[in-house]
């Protein structure tokens, strides 16, 4: 698919003489950088979605036993 993008001078150089080194062309670096970009943002859509979950359960929980898995957690190392 054929799309226009407009960019600024500096990055656009860089991707330039970047493809150049690296023996593939614009269109190329510019798709491998896009999904490279859109596979690292695609971990921090789904931790955002598991924490609004798990937000939302931990609403219905009483308080009490709340704080004392907080308490415990807290001394995990992850």
């Amino acid at each position: 698919m054929k799309v226009a993008i407009s960019l600024p001078e500096p990055p656009f150089s860089a991707a330039e003489h970047m493809a150049e080194q690296l023996h593939v062309s614009r269109s190329q670096l510019y798709a491998q950088a896009l999904s490279e970009y859109l596979e690292k943002h695609q971990d921090s859509v789904i931790t955002q979605r598991l924490n609004a979950v798990h937000r939302e359960a931990a609403e219905g929980v009483d308080a009490g036993i709340k704080n004392v898995q907080l308490k415990v957690l807290g001394n995990e190392a992850w």
